[in-house]
């Protein structure tokens, strides 16, 4: 007794002939199904190439689509011819074009005559079912899908949600209970002659020729009335992704399929040279006498979909660009954001770079261009500081230079003028460290040489953009560590703050601040605030700043020595 193949064919024909003269030759019958769509020349020379091995059969043709009857169809008309014309065949295996066996043919034959009435094929309940991909489990047996899910969306979509309006279900016929599992099978003689020859054959196909995805419960269902010898397994090695699409396994797989154990794999890449060198030679022969296990591969496989999904902290990869908040970490490192720093301090940047040693940029956003640290015109990883450029996608920018910089600190600073796309991405990234001095913002227009009714319009929208980028970080979704002051108490007391953030981003010595940035001076600004609210425009984010005083530095009248005696 001997194990017979029947192989669903639809292109990559030299592989499939390849595969099926290895299977016959090693004593194993074959029965080919070629989809109807092949074009007729294209189906006589493969017939004709495989002409000279008696026990390759070919069967009827069927128009094949996914996710239709057809696939069922084309099953059991080549199961039919299988059972009708090879008497020693025990076990019938189905399996696709694109499947490679993966140990030697012997191996499979001595595993099935262990195990005579045994029918390997998965086969659970809708209920025990974790892997079902678009949303119809159970209803995939009660509704109607007459239109093609890939060549007519819009209708198949509609037309469910027709029948979901109007309640409709549709009767399971009496006796079965619907299960579900991979297509892949290998049922016995006995078992699958059954399922073939079932006086109420007529009435299961007209059922289930309605149903979504048949080829994935036709067997999984009707196996369970006249089989309770069933392992509810498939011998093939079938991986999916997330989407419910198949791994497509490549030359670098070699190893992979090997430590599997397992009998088959799909689905092959035609163009594997090696894999297929390998596994359909002698050196196949080393994998034998193993129990198949592919439990051993699925680390690896959730791991790749773990990546897919969410890839590397930071790094946004073609394969999942179009899916928003997929993304494992928005940045991959730390870096810091400094709003009215550089307003209020000369050189802040000089300074803040001799304090921690990160590379400090000017105002990366600013509307007339980028300002990289150093006024280069050209950063790591080819960024520009064209404004342009930067702002036809401000966060791949800002991931990229975070990126193309790992293992050195990035900060720059920020402010109201600058392009405000990224408030809420900075605001939700835990990476990122924003330290806010409020209404500092007003300090170039005061030290500007503009007609006050321009600078009064300038402050009035300013201040109306900073309000709305605080209200973003003091957000319940803000995930950044957000410090702000307003700028009447930074410059009462500068040192703390300046400290804390410091410390923070982790200076190159822990002791204290002995040095501090230079503060621009303020003689005035008091005065220039108050001719702001004499215009009619409130400045409340600087904080309560005397008008007419200068708050920085101011001298106290020290009283004369004298004698007590």
């Amino acid at each position: 007794m001997t194990v017979g193949v029947v192989m669903l064919v639809h292109e990559a024909f030299d592989r499939a002939e390849q595969v099926a003269r290895h299977w016959a030759t090693h004593g194993c019958p074959v029965v080919i199904h070629v989809d109807k769509r092949v074009k007729r020349a294209t189906y006589s020379k493969f017939v004709s190439d495989m002409s000279d091995l008696d026990n390759v059969k070919f069967c009827g043709r069927h128009r094949c689509e996914w996710g239709t009857w057809s696939l069922v169809a084309a099953s059991q008309t080549a199961s039919e011819v299988m059972l009708r014309n090879f008497d020693n065949v025990r076990h019938v295996f189905l399996a696709s074009g694109s499947c490679l066996p993966l140990r030697p043919v012997e191996d499979l034959i001595d595993y099935l005559a262990e195990r005579p009435m045994t029918n390997f094929i998965e086969s659970v309940t809708t209920e025990d079912v974790p892997w079902t991909v678009g949303g119809l489990d159970a209803e995939r047996f009660t509704l109607r899908f007459p239109f093609s899910w890939k060549r007519s969306r819009w209708l198949f979509d509609r037309y469910v949600s027709f029948q979901r309006r109007i309640r409709f279900k549709r009767k399971i016929p009496a006796g079965i209970v619907p299960h579900l599992g991979s297509q892949w099978w290998c049922l016995t003689r006995q078992t699958l002659s059954a399922i073939l020859e079932d006086p109420e054959r007529q009435a299961y196909d007209r059922y289930f020729k309605r149903v979504w995805i048949p080829d994935e419960s036709y067997y999984q269902t009707l196996v369970r009335l006249y089989s309770t010898n069933i392992e509810s397994r498939s011998l093939t090695l079938s991986k999916f992704d997330f989407q419910g699409k198949p791994h497509i396994f490549y030359d670098d797989h070699l190893q992979l399929l090997r430590r599997s154990d397992c009998f088959v794999a799909r689905k092959i890449w035609p163009h594997a040279d090696k894999l297929y060198d390998g596994f359909l030679s002698n050196a196949a022969k080393l994998m034998s006498g193993a129990e198949p296990n592919p439990g051993k591969i699925d680390r690896i496989f959730s791991k790749a979909v773990e990546r897919r999904t969410k890839g590397r902290p930071g790094l946004v990869m073609q394969s999942r660009y179009p899916n928003d908040g997929w993304e494992n970490g928005t940045t991959c490192a730390q870096y810091s954001v400094f709003e009215g720093f550089s307003e209020l301090f000369e050189d802040f940047d000089l300074w803040l770079n001799r304090m921690v040693g990160a590379r400090v940029h000017g105002h990366l956003f600013a509307p007339e261009g980028v300002k990289f640290a150093g006024n280069q015109t050209v950063f790591s990883g080819a960024l520009t500081d064209s404004a342009a450029v930067r702002d036809y996608n401000p966060q791949a920018f800002l991931t990229s230079l975070i990126w193309n910089t790992r293992g050195e600190r990035q900060c720059f600073q920020f402010g109201p003028r600058d392009n405000q796309a990224l408030n809420w991405f900075i605001a939700k990234d835990p990476n990122a460290q924003i330290s806010v001095i409020s209404g500092a913002w007003a300090v170039p227009l005061f030290n500007s040489n503009r007609n006050f009714s321009d600078i009064r319009r300038e402050a009035a929208r300013l201040q109306k953009i900073e309000a709305e980028h605080i209200d973003v970080l003091r957000s319940f979704y803000s995930k950044a560590r957000v410090r702000i002051w307003t700028m009447a108490e930074f410059v009462d007391n500068p040192m703390e703050p300046l400290q804390t953030i410091i410390d923070e981003i982790g200076a190159r010595s822990p002791h204290r601040l002995a040095e501090a940035p230079k503060m621009v001076n303020l003689d005035g600004f008091g005065q220039f605030l108050q001719n702001l609210k004499n215009q009619g425009m409130q400045p409340h984010l600087m904080g309560d700043f005397p008008a007419g005083a200068d708050p920085v530095n101011n001298p106290r009248k020290t009283r004369k020595p004298y004698l007590v005696k």
